[in-house]
């Protein structure tokens, strides 16, 4: 259960991430509060997550969910680079994501 709570909260901290564009300097009311929404919403699953998994896997596994996945909505949703290095760079996060996962003893 708390692998799941930990990925939801990865998918919100990519959902506040994004949001903060459309924010545009948090002056447009509703993406503003949607993206304190997720931000919040993602800092307490990550802390109910916390009470199973070692601090040290879980925000390493957060950070890391939340970093791809907002590079790659950057890729898809502003038109951001997608060179080889960058790809590269996001599958080398992504092997660290599975291999924190697959070496936690929980």
């Amino acid at each position: 259960m708390a692998w799941l709570l930990l990925l939801v909260a990865g998918l919100c901290e990519i959902g506040w991430a994004i949001g903060l564009k459309y924010t545009e300097g948090f002056t447009r009311l509703v993406p503003s509060i949607l993206t304190g929404t997720a931000m919040v919403v993602s800092v307490v699953l990550l802390g109910m997550a916390l009470k199973t998994l070692p601090v040290g896997t879980g925000y390493a596994v957060w950070t890391g969910i939340g970093a791809v996945g907002t590079a790659v909505l950057g890729i898809f949703l502003f038109g951001e680079a997608a060179d080889w290095m960058r790809l590269a760079s996001i599958a080398l996060i992504v092997a660290g994501i599975i291999g924190l996962k697959f070496t936690s003893a929980v």
